[in-house]
């Protein structure tokens, strides 16, 4: 299988998916499967440099592990797995003459279950989302709550001198650099206060919104492309997704 910028092995059978992704590469940077499973990315900065070779993007991944998982638990082992066996590095942007490195983490649901995946190279660890609201943005959010991790993780960063094993494992922590590890996510107010009927609508709404910083128009970064799913916990209902068509999701 010729993904982005290296060729896996193919798997005997792959679910039907819709994908949201950058005309240039294979990988997506956010979409959903036959089975309800839906899945995003986001480029991180960590303290360890993201590798220059070239390997899967974390946009590569989030097609894999829609194509290979029919739950969200499963798209998360396709995942780790990949990254295990094929590690994540290559430039993120399409012109080649400058070239620009990110780790990923990833938001992955389905009609029953929710998780965040942060990752540093191949190592990583997640959290299960049981309550309230959860966003990812450009830094690391997972804390202390880790609900699964490389079983090599700690032991790595022991090695690196970046945690002593005496305190609190605190992912972000670890792994951010200085002060990056802190609230950062413009839309999350805006999703709070929705209380707990946060509808398709009110998703629409914040993801449009420039004025919180969501939806970014700068002369340097533009948003292109928004997606809101509606997974509804009775199976007898399909899931609906609403892509934006136009490289302004406000319009």
């Amino acid at each position: 299988l010729q993904c982005t910028y290296i060729e896996i092995e193919q798997v005997p059978k792959t679910h039907a998916v819709v994908l949201s992704r950058p005309s240039w590469l294979w990988g997506a940077e956010m979409g959903a499967n036959e089975h309800g499973v839906c899945v995003a990315n986001e480029a991180v900065l960590t303290r360890e440099p993201a590798s220059e070779s070239e390997a899967l993007l974390g946009m590569d991944l989030v097609r894999l592990g829609l194509e290979r998982g029919a739950t969200a638990k499963e798209a998360l082992d396709v995942i780790v797995a990949l990254l295990e066996e094929h590690g994540q590095g290559g430039n993120y942007y399409e012109d080649g003459s400058s070239c620009h490195t990110f780790q990923s983490s990833f938001l992955i649901v389905d009609r029953n279950e929710a998780w965040i995946l942060e990752t540093s190279g191949k190592y990583w660890a997640a959290e299960k989302i049981t309550e309230g609201v959860k966003c990812i943005c450009n830094q690391l959010s997972l804390t202390t709550k880790i609900d699964a991790e490389h079983p090599e993780l700690r032991n790595y960063v022991r090695s690196q001198g970046w945690w002593n094993g005496d305190s609190d494992f605190n992912f972000s922590e670890v792994f951010s650099l200085a002060d990056d590890h802190l609230a950062c996510c413009s839309g999350r107010e805006s999703l709070e206060k929705q209380g707990g009927d946060v509808s398709a609508q009110a998703m629409i709404d914040v993801l449009r919104d420039k004025d919180s910083g969501v939806c970014v128009d700068s002369e340097s970064f533009l948003t292109t492309a928004s997606i809101v799913s509606v997974l509804p916990q009775d199976p007898s209902f399909p899931c609906v997704h609403y892509f934006t068509g136009t490289p302004d999701p406000s319009r």
